[in-house]
């Protein structure tokens, strides 16, 4: 997708954001004010989005409001999500205290910036909640001994459809966003989770993990390895959101593990491995298959191939190591970005999940 395009879709608003707005109209309520609908807050970055409430219930002993994320044209599994926040007073002299309600998760693995059994709730999102609720204690003059619940419906299903399990945060989603702001198929909350499962690998102290571009090569690379949950990350097309942050976190030993044609990208120095922003270079596959000794037809063949996987058959067919050259070749690449902190190999796996090419042969 162009810049051009991306500028023309829509932003939303992060479940954080929700939460911190949700936060503020229980609040003025509960202390005796109106419910301000819509309400606005201040994000991070200045920007002054309003929000509609879709629910609000104020009674003695608590005050609940409920607004529908919107997410923009952002593809994002909450994208329509009801996020429930529920406002108590707390204990005196306890402060804000932030709960999981129901559809949030909770810490369960040591690595993330939160602390185990914490509710899901990010540091940036329960600073945005904090804020506004010492502004609206201070304007109507009420201590700011709060309690702060935060819930989404159906929460704990749509989490199924993130890497939430994997990185120990059970019982349902994160409310997350460091800017208030969705992007559009942005790649930051992909590469963020990324990072968040290599933390939480090292604070296992897992001593071997696998970066894989699909599912098929983690299921294989994790089966070839005996690997357990909490050393694989899903990587996907985001090569280079691993290896530059194993630059200043290094692991005791990586595979990264891909299909062919991904994996002749990465040997290519591509660090983003999706095909609407990088591809296959067929130039430079037979250059490689020049090296190994190709005759002529062979070359010709592969540089006017239609796919990579083409030239693969070809090259095993006529007995060369390309696979093995091409993993070698990544496995260079990856050194050069992640330092030599962390060992690295290369694994390729066709469609089937069979292994068809090692950096180390």
């Amino acid at each position: 997708m162009t810049p051009e395009k991306i500028k023309e879709l829509r932003y939303g608003w992060t479940t954080g954001a929700c939460a911190t707005a949700a936060t503020k109209a229980a609040l003025t309520a509960f202390f005796g004010g109106d419910f301000p609908d819509p309400v606005t807050i201040t994000l991070p970055k200045g920007q002054t989005p309003a929000f509609a409430l879709a629910t609000e219930e104020n009674n003695p002993d608590f005050a609940q409001v409920s607004i529908i994320k919107d997410a923009g044209d952002d593809p994002d599994v909450t994208h329509l999500a009801r996020i429930i926040v529920t406002v108590r007073k707390s204990a005196e002299g306890a402060g804000i205290v932030f709960r999981a309600g129901e559809g949030v998760g909770t810490v369960t693995k040591a690595g993330l910036p939160l602390g185990v059994g914490e509710p899901a709730i990010n540091p940036m999102p329960r600073q945005m909640m904090t804020e506004v609720a010492m502004e609206v204690a201070n304007r109507y003059g009420m201590p700011t001994d709060i309690e702060i619940e935060v819930a989404v419906e159906n929460g704990e299903e749509l989490a199924r459809h993130t890497m939430n399990g994997r990185l120990g945060i059970l019982g349902g989603l994160s409310i997350l966003g460091t800017t208030g702001i969705v992007v559009p198929y942005s790649c930051a909350a992909w590469i963020a989770s990324i990072h968040r499962g290599i933390d939480v690998a090292l604070a296992a102290g897992e001593l071997h993990l696998a970066a894989s571009t699909g599912s098929t090569s983690e299921k294989a690379v994790a089966a070839f390895y005996n690997l357990p949950e909490t050393a694989l990350l899903d990587m996907g097309d985001f090569a280079g959101g691993v290896l530059k942050y194993l630059k200043k976190h290094p692991v005791p030993r990586l595979s990264i593990a891909g299909g062919f044609a991904k994996i002749t990208k990465l040997a290519q120095g591509h660090m983003d491995l999706h095909s609407g922003r990088s591809s296959v270079d067929f130039s430079w596959l037979a250059d490689q298959l020049r090296a190994l000794g190709a005759d002529e037809k062979l070359i010709i063949s592969a540089r006017a191939a239609n796919t990579a996987m083409q030239v693969l058959e070809e090259a095993r067919q006529a007995k060369l190591p390309l696979a093995d050259l091409v993993a070698k070749q990544a496995q260079a690449i990856a050194f050069d970005i992640a330092g030599q902190k962390t060992p690295v190999e290369v694994l390729v796996y066709d469609r089937k999940g069979n292994l068809v090419g090692r950096s180390n042969g």
